[in-house]
């Protein structure tokens, strides 16, 4: 992502900046003390609320002196995440644990926000930080697409899903680092939804495990435990689990039949306008690679075999399809946890999964990088 190797070597500088408080770490004790200063201020309160699986709860209002300064002695259990609206007109996301926090800032400048202590908090500043340069980097693209869009400039369209997707590979791999260099600090936790777990389930699995062991009994490690267990058969890496169901003439198709070759299971279906779309795509890298050992697995989630089968005919689709006609409650969905569609898995000739989510630009990148 532009700028953001940069950004980083910015953060780590901030990072030593910050650090000299006078605010050490010390061991838990069940409470943290949130102070700080508040200048050219507005009428109103300091809201300071708790962040629980998205889900936020306020724990107090604080008002601040005549001349800005605060404090609020915070007792917690454990690790949490928290938010301190100022006045309405400032948040400011806070992770905190063993660490006291400073917060000052001033009104009249939105980039004047310091904070000292709270090295976790302050991770949560480098975060928010990535997470706001890659919004204004998707935005830009959102808007020369619809661009595109208007013109119906294919090449163009292309070429903003290329970079799009370089911006999510990037994005993927600058978060990791920053991850990596966070000494265990559980406000990494708030950078997950920026990593892809279908992509990155051995380092998240990984990540996750030392949470554990560093916060026993901290729930939102624990939830996440249990989410990736339940996602671990589907890792890269893993067997494919078996598909048995009736191809168009009622005969029942295993997946597994179809080991030797490079295969692409496709979930799909008639209604799906995303998934018809993408198909002329499918069928033209299926023409080029069919020869050469690559094979497509469609399995539609429509709900009646007359769309299934005119899907089918109408879009030229040659290769193997299965259905129970079940929608979502598709037992293959319901083994795959499919939510949405188009989706994707692509397997090796043993079976094991080697990539999931290919469509476009990045499916044909993958067939080149298998038989070019």
């Amino acid at each position: 992502m532009k700028n953001l190797s940069r950004l980083l070597l910015l953060f780590s500088f901030s990072i030593l900046i910050l650090s000299c408080g006078g605010i050490g770490k010390k061991e838990f004790d069940g409470q943290v003390v949130i102070s700080g200063k508040l200048s050219n201020m507005p009428e109103g309160k300091i809201v300071l609320s708790s962040i629980n699986d998205e889900m936020s709860a306020t724990i107090a209002e604080i008002s601040p002196a005549a001349n800005g300064k605060f404090e609020y002695k915070l007792t917690l259990e454990g690790p949490g995440f928290y938010m301190i609206n100022l006045m309405d007109k400032k948040e400011v996301r806070l992770a905190l644990y063993a660490e006291d926090v400073e917060l000052n800032y001033d009104f009249s400048n939105e980039k004047s926000l310091e904070l000292k202590g709270s090295q976790d908090s302050q991770y949560m500043q480098q975060i928010e930080a990535i997470m706001n340069e890659y919004q204004e980097n998707i935005n830009n693209l959102n808007n020369e697409y619809f661009e595109a869009m208007s013109a119906r400039d294919q090449d163009k369209i292309r070429d903003i899903q290329v970079r799009a997707m370089g911006l999510e590979s990037d994005l993927g791999e600058n978060v990791k680092e920053l991850i990596s260099n966070m000494d265990g600090s559980f406000a990494a936790l708030a950078a997950l939804p920026m990593i892809n777990p279908k992509k990155d389930f051995q380092f998240m699995d990984e990540l996750i495990s030392k949470m554990n062991q560093k916060y026993p009994g901290f729930k939102t490690v624990q939830n996440l435990m249990v989410q990736l267990d339940e996602m671990r058969a589907l890792s890269v890496g893993q067997v494919a689990p078996e598909i048995s169901l009736p191809d168009p003439s009622g005969n029942v198709v295993n997946l597994s039949d179809l080991r030797g070759k490079y295969v692409l299971i496709d979930f799909w279906a008639a209604w799906c306008r995303p998934c018809r779309e993408e198909n002329p795509n499918v069928v033209r890298l299926y023409n080029q690679y069919k020869d050469k050992g690559f094979e497509v697995f469609g399995v539609s989630l429509d709900r009646t075999h007359e769309a299934w089968i005119k899907a089918i005919e109408d879009d030229k689709l040659t290769w193997t399809h299965v259905s129970d006609l079940k929608y979502f409650n598709s037992e293959a969905a319901a083994t795959y946890q499919i939510n949405a569609i188009p989706a994707t898995y692509m397997l090796d000739p043993e079976g094991k999964i080697i990539a999931k989510d290919l469509r476009g630009p990045s499916l044909e990148s993958k067939l080149r990088e298998l038989f070019d």
